[in-house]
């Protein structure tokens, strides 16, 4: 499954924290992340694309009460859920959308900025980003912005390695570009983080391929990962 993110302007975050590991998994056609909380990314085109889903779950009966079953499993491990809806910022992306098929682990930056200072932040961010090309032209990043479910102006920032080691190179790299700022891109990054920054947190998330719905395509690139077979245990004989 390939995607490309001038096509989906519109992402939905979807934290669960639950009270067990045994989490049921709610449907969707896109991964669902799971660590002790699980973040869902359900891209869409437009508020309009979502209000087409909501019909066609509604006009299912099938899917409809299987929602609805998965709803009052979910109750009974599930201490809180909160959902949040952004929306794409092309313009403070970097590189090239990753083939979501193949990502195993990612990196999900989140900064809440002052009142009045989205220019700060948008200058902060352009100014990074060109100086994260410039020290490592293979950097790539995905940046939304916060629409709807928590207080203030807040932006993420999606990050997506195939193995956990690559955060290593994520690393390696952000320390060459801090190394690499001109005066002037220093400048401007130290305006908005004295002036306009309310905090910054960085979680991440191992992709769980049981828990996840995917499509066809999307398991046939990795049948190994996204449809292990089951190893059955073998009975052991007492002497």
């Amino acid at each position: 499954m390939k995607v490309r993110l001038s096509l989906l302007p519109l992402l939905t975050l979807a934290s669960l924290r639950v009270g067990t590991l045994a989490a049921q998994a709610l449907p969707t056609t896109q991964p669902a992340y799971l660590t002790i909380v699980r973040e869902e990314v359900i891209p869409f085109a437009s508020n309009a694309a979502v209000a087409e889903e909501f019909k066609r779950q509604d006009a299912d009966p099938v899917l409809s009460a299987e929602l609805a079953r998965l709803a009052r499993a979910d109750a009974e491990v599930l201490t809180g859920h909160t959902v949040v809806q952004a929306v794409a910022r092309p313009d403070l992306t970097i590189g090239a959308f990753p083939d979501v098929a193949k990502q195993r682990f990612w990196q999900i930056t989140t900064f809440r900025v002052k009142p009045g200072h989205r220019a700060d932040f948008e200058a902060a961010a352009k100014a990074y980003g060109v100086a994260a090309q410039r020290a490592e032209p293979k950097t790539s990043y995905r940046m939304y912005e916060l629409i709807a479910g928590a207080p203030g102006l807040t932006f993420f920032v999606f990050s997506t390695v195939e193995s956990y080691a690559q955060f290593d190179d994520l690393r390696t790299a952000g320390d060459k570009t801090a190394q690499g700022f001109t005066a002037e891109e220093r400048a401007t990054l130290q305006k908005f983080s004295t002036e306009g920054l309310v905090s910054s947190e960085t979680n991440r998330f191992r992709l769980d391929p049981a828990m996840s719905y995917v499509s066809r395509e999307t398991r046939a690139q990795d049948p190994a990962f996204w449809m292990p077979k089951k190893q059955v245990a073998r009975a052991t004989t007492q002497p």
